[in-house]
């Protein structure tokens, strides 16, 4: 039997199908033979695949409904590099992940690594049909596309082979990752990106590598990497989880998260699946066109990026109609083409500034101590001066009883107690400037949803932060005076490379206010997964990183920030600040600002639940991200360094790196504790009706029209 009963699908976009599938079959048949795919035994003297499970899996079919208009040549190849995919994983379970030989499978994906030759570089003799499909296609694939395009390719297929290494530790530690650990390391280790990169092969034509990186480019893949891979693992669920003891699957992570049924499990699998395709829809047909219009795209790279758009939607379409049919698959009663109505209602968001009341609040996980900056007095002290000298004081936004009962001075204190007296005032004037910031887009773009002003006023915020020492334009408003006294304190002494990192930092944080404002411009609550990452930016959190990488200099390479342990660490130290944030401000924001950007509220909306249940939903994701983040820095990381030969200098940077990410979360949550700035008595007192205030006029790019009414803050 099922385990459980499929859900309806969401699947706006019919399959299509290829009309060279017949070719692509007997192509990939003799292809896999002459690797040696088929009859291998495995360690157990099992054969790996036959001529008959390879044919009734039917990977040609895969890839003819998923690349619909390639060529006959084109699609052999795809359908040769799905067959190499597939092989490798079925080898890999039965090699090592069944076996639980850890020390065994690195050695095999180290070797297999060096199959993805560079210029000039050659590959050695395949030992095994891994490696020579791999060098095969390599050989292949490579002469047609660009070095840009390479280099991701590289970095997918790396991912896609050395993050089994991931479910294989899981698997020996009887461990089940938390939602969000899942979802980010499934995309790592689930090779859609590998297979949004082979979609650029298939259509021939290459993302731009000029805006290969931008937030709309990344989202578009990231939504359809999601998609699939939430697709698989509801069709998969049956094989893996039941049949081969497999724990890298989102409906498992679901029901012992939730402590839910199976059944209640897959339905909201599915619902998050829906989510992300109309995230990727909403991407695509809102935040890419104003991305080529903003970068003037040439008319070439526009279709280029139209064909790969294209070509993401038949992959899902396809890869649906294939899940369907494959005998791989738990498929009976599959059904597509859901209206996925209830995701896009829950997506609207409701009239704002709903009467709440206090929301009380969980229990936090929080197994580090507080430390605080001797020089705390000095800085409180010190603080408002420089609040007044940049003008942040002057109404509208904040008067000095409001910012003193911030209290900046003393989270910066905790998140960074070992500064000297300049520095502590360095890290308070970057939190008050971060947090002026955040209140001052809200009010001056989000209550008249005007992105377009937001984003202006953000474009030119890079103006105050030279690289090579560029003259700046006159400041004209609060936000840039402060970044330009700050940036003229902090890049001068930074390397090239760390100054241009630190910057982009900034730019990520002020970016991502223009988010909110566009999705307020929608009405749109947003996807959790979606919110969960940009939640990162719009608390600063890649801001304060960046302070504290300072410290570090170049001693670490840059490099080594992208592995599993380091991207893992930073992620779950600034998942739980954030969401602690998102706890504690709940009435804030909901009743008294009329947002929708609060986790609590995202959660109410996209389960279906009331708010103490989302609270409690957001307060397990936070503690279940804090007891990762204690797992990495006492058993990951040292293995990472050991693992890596890392040198003493640069141990002694990441370890310290790690410390200093429990001192920030533990300071975190102590200033949220005690700031009167969520307090029912602050709110009443801050939104209290007054006079109208018309002090505070913001000159510069769409501030023409401005005006503070009786609401301001």
């Amino acid at each position: 039997m099922q385990a459980f009963t499929l859900p309806e699908f969401y699947l706006p976009h019919p399959a299509r199908m290829n009309p060279h599938l017949e070719a692509a079959r007997a192509h990939s048949m003799a292809w896999a033979g002459e690797m040696g795919m088929l009859d291998s035994p495995s360690p157990s003297g099992d054969v790996v695949w036959t001529e008959q499970a390879l044919a009734k899996m039917d990977y040609a079919l895969l890839c003819a409904h998923t690349h619909p208009d390639c060529d006959g040549p084109s699609l052999d190849l795809v359908t040769d590099w799905y067959v190499w995919v597939f092989f490798f994983d079925d080898d890999f379970l039965a090699q090592f992940k069944n076996t639980r030989n850890t020390e065994g499978a690195k050695a095999y994906l180290d070797r297999l690594e060096l199959f993805m030759t560079g210029p000039g570089e050659t590959s050695p003799e395949p030992a095994n049909p891994a490696e020579a499909g791999l060098e095969n296609l390599w050989a292949r694939t490579i002469p047609s596309m660009s070095e840009a395009w390479r280099r991701r390719f590289v970095t997918s297929t790396h991912n896609l082979m050395v993050e089994s290494l991931w479910e294989l530790d899981n698997i020996d530690r009887g461990r089940i990752a938390n939602p969000i650990e899942y979802v980010q390391m499934r995309r790592r280790v689930g090779g859609a990106p590998w297979s949004a990169n082979l979609i650029e092969f298939a259509v021939g034509a290459e993302v731009p590598d000029g805006i290969a990186a931008t937030r709309p480019m990344e989202v578009l893949r990231d939504t359809f990497a999601d998609a699939v891979h939430l697709r698989n693992d509801l069709f998969s669920y049956q094989r893996e989880v039941r049949e081969e003891g497999e724990n890298s699957n989102a409906v498992l992570v679901f029901e012992k998260f939730l402590d839910c049924p199976t059944q209640e499990a897959a339905e909201l699998t599915n619902d998050l699946l829906t989510s992300r395709l109309q995230q990727f829809e909403n991407t695509a047909l809102v935040e890419v066109p104003a991305l080529l219009a903003e970068r003037d795209v040439s008319l070439p790279e526009q279709i280029a990026v139209g064909l790969y758009v294209k070509g993401l939607q038949d992959w899902q379409s396809g890869g649906h109609e294939w899940h369907t049919r494959s005998s791989r698959y738990m498929n009976e009663g599959a059904a597509a083409n859901g209206p996925g109505l209830v995701q896009r209602i829950r997506q609207q968001a409701p009239p704002p500034f709903a009467k709440t009341g206090h929301l009380p609040l969980p229990e936090f996980r929080m197994p580090y101590p507080v430390r605080t900056s001797p020089h705390l007095a000095a800085a409180r002290e010190y603080a408002p001066g420089w609040a007044r000298e940049m003008g942040m004081l002057d109404g509208g936004v904040w008067d000095e009883r409001r910012f003193r009962g911030l209290d900046l001075a003393y989270c910066a204190a905790m998140i960074d107690p070992d500064a000297d007296l300049d520095g502590l005032k360095l890290s308070t004037d970057w939190l008050t400037w971060g947090t002026f910031g955040d209140d001052y887009f809200p009010l001056l773009f989000g209550a008249k949803r005007d992105a377009v002003a937001a984003k202006l006023c953000s474009d030119r915020l890079s103006l105050f932060m030279p690289l090579e020492g560029e003259p700046v334009p006159k400041p004209s408003n609060p936000i840039e005076v402060g970044l330009a006294d700050l940036w003229g304190r902090t890049a001068g002494p930074l390397s090239p490379r760390t100054r241009a990192g630190f910057r982009q930092a900034v730019e990520s944080m002020t970016a991502s206010w223009v988010w909110e404002v566009g999705n307020q411009a929608q009405n749109r609550v947003p996807d959790p997964v979606d919110y969960v990452e940009m939640r990162r930016r719009t608390f600063g959190s890649d801001l304060t990183k960046s302070l504290a990488l300072l410290e570090l200099g170049d001693v670490v390479p840059a490099e080594l920030f992208r592995n599993r342990v380091l991207f893992e660490l930073d992620t779950a130290a600034q998942d739980y600040a954030a969401f602690s944030n998102d706890l504690f401000s709940y009435q804030k924001e909901i009743e008294y600002e009329g947002e929708t950007h609060n986790l609590v509220y995202v959660a109410e909306r996209f389960l279906d639940v009331d708010r103490n249940e989302a609270r409690d939903i957001a307060a397990r994701l936070g503690n279940a991200r804090m007891a990762q983040f204690e797992q990495l820095a006492d058993e990951d990381l040292p293995r990472m360094c050991d693992d890596l030969g890392l040198g003493d200098d640069v141990r002694a940077a990441v370890t310290g790196y790690a410390d200093h990410l429990k001192d920030w979360m533990a300071g975190i949550l102590e200033w949220h504790r005690k700031c009167v700035r969520y307090t029912p008595e602050e709110l009443a007192r801050v939104h209290a009706p007054e006079p109208p205030v018309f002090s505070l006029v913001p000159s510069g790019i769409g501030m023409s029209a401005w005006r503070i009414g009786s609401g301001a803050r």
